[in-house]
């Protein structure tokens, strides 16, 4: 797909009703108020970060999915983050490849928990976005999780963890979740 085609595009996922989109006009989950912002540097992230919605959508938490490029949309990746807490917004996860600023702009706009996930990427396998993601200065924190997949359903589950302080209800679920993954590893035969 060219480029210039990129930001009218919307990849739609109707399991979950998140979208990708570059516009100033950002689709909402299933609630009216998202409390976690997924933001990617570019499209291409989306097959990764679709895994963090869907483990949001499984916990029932309403979050929001776009397109913000630290380095080709510098004032929209400032003015997501500057407004999120007032929008309602009680977790960001960033995402990007490659020079991977995305997350640590985010954090320097907010006071907000920031988790940064690392995509793969060509040259460096990842290594290059998990650096630029990790390193950030002494001041302004992000959380950085894995490469790739791992680190998007991690920052999904994080951010849950994070909302479950104060949200009994979501506490539970997770409690549920773990105890599932327990399950299976204990029933675990091997032949």
């Amino acid at each position: 797909m060219p480029k210039s085609n990129s930001k009218k595009k919307q990849t739609s996922n109707a399991k979950n009703k998140s979208a990708v989109t570059a516009s100033p006009r950002p689709p909402v989950s299933p609630s009216a108020s998202p409390l976690v912002g997924i933001i990617m540097g570019s499209q291409s992230d989306w097959d990764t970060m679709r895994n963090a919605s869907e483990t949001l959508t499984q916990f029932g938490v309403a979050h929001e999915c776009r397109v913000i490029s630290a380095h080709r949309s510098p004032s929209l990746a400032s003015e997501f983050s500057s407004t999120a807490e007032s929008r309602g917004f009680e977790v960001i996860i960033g995402a990007a490849g490659g020079a991977a600023h995305l997350a640590g702009v985010l954090a320097a706009h907010t006071t907000l928990p920031v988790l940064g996930v690392p995509m793969r990427s060509e040259a460096l396998n990842g290594l290059d976005s998990l650096l630029a993601t990790v390193q950030m200065p002494g001041g302004i924190p992000v959380a950085t999780l894995a490469i790739g997949k791992p680190g998007a359903v991690n920052a999904a589950l994080f951010a849950v963890s994070i909302l479950a302080n104060n949200r009994p209800e979501l506490r539970e679920k997770l409690h549920r979740f773990r105890a599932v993954q327990e399950e299976k590893i204990r029933a675990t035969v091997l032949v």
